[in-house]
Formats: structure tokens, sequence, C-alpha cells
């Protein structure tokens, strides 16, 4: 007869999370375990229960991970977390501000300029291959680039 109890549920319950199981899962299955060892102790004895109970919880396991392949896994409303990734209504006008306020910005820059500026930031040409399309070195076309990022960058100060 087994004296120590809480050690063999002890046992029990780290076999099953080594064997993937959670914490509370491995409770469970311990539960359970316990409850058919001690309903099949009512018809017969039993010799070693601690192997009977660590058997029984590794087969309702087993069971468990065999029946969540089977039917799809089940998802307690309590555990799942809904998370709405839209941004909020306060971001969007914002960010419509700001979009403005950038349209404004690049509208002062003189025309070469802002073509060398949106071609390397948003077409994501290289400097020489925006050199060789406008004609310049690819030392001017780096001073376009700087002149526009710093007026863009002090007329957005503030946003």
């Amino acid at each position: 007869m087994v004296k120590n109890w809480q050690g063999v549920f002890s046992r029990v319950r780290s076999a099953l999370m080594r064997r993937g199981r959670t914490e509370h899962e491995a409770d469970d299955l311990v539960q359970e375990a316990w409850i058919r060892l001690e309903c099949y102790r009512r018809e017969q004895p039993v010799d070693e229960p601690e192997a009977f109970l660590m058997r029984a919880a590794l087969n309702l396991s087993i069971d468990a991970h065999r029946a969540r392949i089977t039917r799809g896994e089940e998802v307690m409303l309590e555990d799942v977390v809904l998370v709405d990734t839209q941004p909020s209504a306060e971001a969007v006008l914002l960010s419509r501000e700001r979009l403005q306020r950038l349209s404004v910005c690049l509208g002062r820059l003189n025309d070469r300029t802002r073509a060398i500026f949106l071609a390397h930031r948003v077409d994501g040409m290289s400097y020489q291959q925006i050199a060789r399309e406008h004609g310049l070195s690819v030392s001017s076309v780096e001073k376009h680039i700087a002149k526009a990022t710093m007026l863009v960058t002090s007329w957005m100060e503030g946003w």
C-alpha cells in the first residue's frame, strides 16, 4: 500500500508535464486517474497502485491527445484574448493629418529636388540610378536628398 500519495501524485504529474501537458492539464489527468484507480479497487485488489495510477494517467493523456486531433481543440472563451488590430479613430485621423502636412511640405520643394527625394524614398532607387536618370553626379543626388530631408524634417516638426 502506498503511504505518501502526494509524492506519487507529484511524480505522475511530472511525467505528464514532461510529455507536453500543462500544469492544469496534468492536475486534471492525475485526478481522473485517481478516480479510476479507486473505482477499480472497489472490485479487486491492486498490487501496484502507483504503477496503476501512472499508466492510467498516461493512457488518459494519450486519449485526450487523440481526441484533440480528431475533433479539433476546444477553446474556452475565457482563455481567448481578442485583440482589435485596427488603429483607433484618433490614430487614423492623426495619420491623415500628418500625411496631408507631408504633402504640403513636399509641395514646397522645387520640382527636381522633390523628384529625386521621392525616387529614393518612395521608389527605392539608388543614388547611382537617380544620377543616371537625371543626368547628375552621385554627389549632386546626395545633396538634393539631404536638402529635402532637412527641409521636410523641419517643416514636419511638431508632428
